[in-house]
């Protein structure tokens, strides 16, 4: 169960994090994987640890907010790999702070990756996925698509437009291609460690400890776990699931 072989994916900020859990199990599980990321140091690491693993992968620069460089690199992604099964819009950023606190400089950032770069790459991909049967698209989006979270006004607006386009996307394509998208808490990602390096230096672990606490299970989510669902979501196992939006949350909205 659960196996790609002779699926091509696309992982988006793959070289770092979530994107790079999912991109390696991809590999693992018998898929082709394009390493797309802004940096191409990490995409090239990463292409060559699935390599090593007995895997099949290529790395791309591409900065996903860019439409000319994301559809050149699909492009190339079509005829360099064979197609496309698989796009998983993984790569994004953050930002912190309430609506007073936001500048526009802010929230255009964070709509030009979170929002415009799924955009680009959905659009550009979708030739692609459409010529495959069994094509899907996993969408990367957040617990604060669905709950409220404090202090992250621009983060959620991107994030809450991810989950929405995931439903368009759907029932769009309800025929043709699946698409769901994955709602996580906090994961701690080397992204968590040099946040709270920046920004809390000495205080490192009291502050990890507080981010831990939000989850009511006591702890903040894996990369690997993520990527698990991600697979799941990938696979033939879902054929029957799609236009959904899966927290991945410790308990958050149970508790």
């Amino acid at each position: 169960m659960f196996r790609l072989d002779g699926k091509i994916a696309a992982v988006t900020g793959a070289g770092s994090g979530i994107g790079r859990a999912i991109a390696t199990l991809f590999g693992r599980q018998g898929a082709q994987v394009a390493v797309l990321d802004l940096d191409a140091g990490s995409a090239d690491a990463v292409a060559a640890e699935i390599e090593r693993a007995g895997g099949r992968s290529r790395a791309w620069r591409c900065d996903v907010s860019s439409r000319e460089e994301v559809s050149r690199t699909f492009s190339e992604v079509g005829s360099r790999l064979g197609g496309l099964d698989i796009l998983v819009n993984n790569a994004g950023v953050a930002a912190i702070g309430k609506l007073e606190s936001t500048e526009e400089a802010d929230m255009d950032r964070v709509y030009a990756v979170n929002v415009k770069g799924v955009y680009h790459c959905a659009r550009a991909a979708l030739p692609l996925l459409l010529e495959r049967s069994g094509a899907n698209i996993v969408n990367i989006a957040s617990l604060a698509s669905l709950v409220g979270v404090a202090d992250r006004f621009a983060y959620s607006m991107s994030k809450g437009a991810v989950l929405t386009m995931t439903l368009s996307i759907a029932i769009d394509y309800m025929k043709r291609i699946r698409c769901n998208c994955i709602c996580p808490a906090r994961i701690h990602t080397p992204f968590v460690d040099g946040y709270l390096e920046q920004h809390y230096p000495g205080r490192e672990q009291e502050m990890l400890e507080q981010l831990s606490e939000y989850q009511p299970v006591g702890r903040m989510g894996r990369p690997e776990e993520v990527a698990a669902l991600a697979l799941y979501l990938a696979s033939d196992e879902a054929a029957f699931v799609t236009g959904q939006a899966y927290p991945i949350d410790g308990g958050v909205m149970v508790a």
